[in-house]
């Protein structure tokens, strides 16, 4: 079998991770935390490409890893149109979407445009794998009840579709064939069902939806937070980041760290045990509409993300949720591993790439 040499990069909010796969294998890898006042120095997210790629370059040849060995290139994707899952050819239009930011500002859309021009610059090829912009929703998932105001698919698309693909692999499954639905359960949270390869409902991690988590407030009675807006106490970006940044656990608890909750809640702090229990509970709640979705057909129902390799939040929803299917517990996150995953995919004939056309998948109802 040939071996391919895999450079994988993601870049987030203050960090590139980057990674260099033989085949499957990690051979190496490297989180480069990057300087707060450098990054503020960038005006636009798009102004860091040229800053982060040469730190890539730099930390590459401070291990004595030659670019010009590497023959794939695979990015988290970001800043594109709502599309389907899979692996992606980055092309022309895929770039030029990504510098724009089609689907808002955030430093995701930077890989895709690093690997780019790694393969110009020394060859290969580039793909991106599961972006965040991957939408798969029902069209009934959409509707709310305010016309022009539609849900839309904002999860952990790469972790949720490696995840389900390892637990498929490992059971004698086929991914295309399965109901899962799958807890990703970190800073974020998204509790997602995914439908015969699809993942067809989830709560909206961006916009607010779904359980409260370490820092964010989850779904509100929507009246009370009108009456914050215009109570004087915030300024719109203050409230913004209220409730995505500032909320949560960390509102209650002052902190978002799991294991100094689990030392209070064991130390008798009965508050703490109460805001804790309310955040499983209430992901407990989103797997069973989630259930729903799936109209009660579950083959299984898989608790990843960093949060899961807690015993305790595991048999505390396990109370709630163990009645619908059988749980399987992958803690962690995966998304190196997925990205080179989903490039292999591609270049051992498993499955297509995709042609990203700049179309979206789904653009609004007529009514």
């Amino acid at each position: 079998m040939k071996t391919y040499v895999i450079l994988a990069v993601n870049t987030g909010s203050t960090s590139t991770k980057i990674a260099v796969f033989e085949n499957e294998k990690e051979v190496f890898n490297k989180n480069i935390s990057h300087d707060i006042d450098k990054l503020k120095e960038f005006k636009q997210i798009q102004d860091q490409l040229g800053y982060r790629k040469e730190i890539v370059e730099q930390e590459l040849k401070a291990h004595r890893i030659s670019i010009k060995n590497i023959e794939i290139f695979v990015g988290r994707g970001g800043g594109l149109v709502p599309i389907k899952g899979g692996t992606y050819l980055v092309n022309s239009k895929l770039i030029e979407h990504a510098s724009k930011g089609m689907s808002g500002q955030h430093p995701a859309q930077l890989a895709s445009q690093i690997c780019n021009i790694f393969v110009k610059k020394y060859g290969g090829r580039a793909y991106v794998v599961n972006p965040p912009d991957v939408d798969e929703f029902e069209e009934i998932a959409r509707i709310t009840g305010l016309y022009g105001v539609y849900r839309e698919s904002k999860v952990h698309a790469l972790n949720q579709k490696e995840v389900a693909l390892r637990y498929c692999n490992t059971n004698n499954k086929k991914y295309e064939n399965s109901k899962l639905i799958v807890c990703h359960i970190g800073g974020g949270i998204s509790v997602t069902a995914h439908n015969n390869g699809r993942m067809v409902d989830s709560n909206d991690i961006i916009n607010g939806d779904g359980p409260m988590t370490p820092t964010r407030a989850g779904a509100l009675p929507i009246t009370k937070v009108v009456r914050m807006c215009y109570s004087g106490r915030f300024t719109e970006k203050e409230l913004y980041n209220k409730l995505t940044k500032e909320s949560g656990l960390i509102d209650h608890l002052g902190t978002s760290d799991i294991r100094k909750i689990e030392k209070r809640i064991m130390l008798g702090d009965r508050y703490a045990k109460l805001v804790y229990n309310a955040m499983i509970y209430q992901i407990g709640k989103s797997v069973g509409a989630a259930a729903c979705v799936l109209k009660g057909k579950v083959d299984a129902i898989i608790l990843t993300g960093g949060i899961a390799n807690s015993d305790y939040l595991v048999s505390k929803l396990d109370e709630y949720i163990s009645w619908i299917s059988k749980i399987k517990v992958i803690p962690g996150e995966f998304e190196m591993e997925a990205l080179a995953a989903g490039a292999l995919r591609v270049v051992r004939g498993e499955e297509e790439a995709i042609l990203y056309t700049g179309h979206p998948i789904w653009s609004g109802v007529t009514a």
